[in-house]
């Protein structure tokens, strides 16, 4: 029997909880603009409500990331959907904007669910399989974003604005279940002497390679974090969407994420990792060109699906590329420390989306992220200028650990 076939079963319970964590968070996720709004928020407080979430992640990220490295990765998964649940009640029960802020704290303070699940596969997947298994974690996160945003709309239609959060709430007291009595526990797989944990953080960013998929990252997700921070915004203000509709541009860029996820093992096996991460980013970038001179639903449709093909490919082939850098006692760590890098960028792109179009400027908002997206490839092409792949890191798990470039 392969090595993926007798993986598969081990992952298909974390790939049950992602998929429910995702549909929590895609509940909330097209509704927010609109909930805030109902309070008077204006385009750039909504997207300082967006930030929130993810300076809070930036600074749990490494923390959370360690700890999971230290005493297993499912204790610390049960903690970070506990804490997501707690926000997502706060908000739930929001009768002010600042209560809304408060919910996104709480949970950007214990957001590690996605970046530990990440961690996981990683254990349980030899590298050769592993940028297919983050397929199936995409799949999981695209299914999630085509049916969570259309329900989202219906229960904020039916039952007001506090319903998706509450439903929300709920989905993660549910993955939290299904965390604790599907996922198996392991030991850690770190060693006794792990370095101290600032000395791993210097120590991975010291590294050339790390260093550069990290910043890579940052990039992409910093673009991402963009568009979709202003998306909403956008659909209203050029094409009149209401809360509904705004559900199911959503739900499109998830169904077009996921059947493209199916195909990624394929596609990396025949351009490896780093090509196929440089091909979605040019798919981004002209992506979000078609978008940001769209006049029709027809160019926006286009230009949503092209983006959306992009950004299906780049996540996991760059997380491959970031696991297949560091040791495996540090891969908590790297991810951690990626996911603080993520969250910097979604920080920073809902807010600048907000202002951008607060200023009018709707084509603005998504060439920027275009132009986000293509400091990826320049990134790449100052961090690591070499067509050479660079040497593979080896572990004692895993002799034969390898680093497509």
């Amino acid at each position: 029997m392969s090595d993926s076939a007798t993986a598969r079963p081990r992952l298909m319970p974390i790939f049950l909880t992602v998929f429910v964590d995702v549909l929590a968070l895609t509940l909330v996720l097209p509704l927010l603009p609109y909930y805030a709004q109902s309070f008077g928020a204006s385009p750039i407080v909504v997207g300082l409500l967006f930030g929130v979430f993810s300076f809070c992640q930036l600074l749990s990220g490494p923390v959370l990331g360690r700890m999971s490295d230290r005493v297993g990765r499912k204790p610390v998964l049960l903690v970070s959907q506990m804490g997501t649940m707690l926000g997502l009640l706060v908000m739930a029960l929001a009768n002010r904007i600042e209560w809304l802020f408060v919910g996104r704290i709480l949970d950007g303070l214990t957001a590690g669910n996605l970046s530990i699940a990440q961690a996981y596969i990683t254990d349980e997947t030899p590298p050769e399989q592993r940028t297919r298994a983050y397929g199936f974690f995409g799949i999981a996160f695209g299914v999630g974003f085509l049916i969570g945003p259309a329900i989202s709309g219906k229960l904020a239609k039916m039952y007001g604005y506090h319903a998706p959060p509450l439903g929300a709430a709920f989905l993660s007291l549910t993955s939290v279940a299904l965390t604790a009595l599907l996922v198996p526990g392991r030991p850690p797989r770190a060693s006794k002497e792990l370095t101290p944990f600032w000395d791993g953080i210097r120590r991975i960013l010291s590294q050339r390679v790390p260093r550069t998929r990290i910043l890579e990252m940052f990039s992409f997700v910093l673009s991402f974090a963009t568009l979709t921070g202003g998306l909403a915004l956008f659909l209203q203000g050029r094409f009149t969407f209401d809360v509904d509709e705004v559900g199911y541009a959503f739900g499109f860029s998830g169904l077009v994420g996921a059947l493209v996820q199916g195909g990624i093992g394929r596609a990396a096996k025949r351009l490896g990792e780093s090509r196929l991460s440089a091909a979605g980013i040019l798919l981004m970038v002209a992506g979000y060109i078609v978008l940001a001179l769209a006049d029709s639903l027809v160019m926006m449709g286009a230009g949503l699906a092209i983006g959306s093909v992009g950004s299906a490919v780049v996540r996991p082939a760059l997380t491959t590329l970031l696991t297949g850098s560091v040791h495996a006692d540090e891969r908590g760590l790297a991810l951690g420390v990626s996911q603080s890098a993520s969250s910097l960028g979604q920080t920073i792109g809902p807010a600048v989306a907000g202002w951008i179009i607060y200023r009018g400027a709707l084509a603005g908002w998504a060439l920027t992220a275009a132009v986000f997206a293509a400091c990826g490839l320049m990134v790449r092409w100052l961090g690591l200028p070499s067509l050479v792949p660079p040497t593979p890191v080896a572990s004692a798990a895993e002799p034969g650990a390898d680093q497509r470039d």
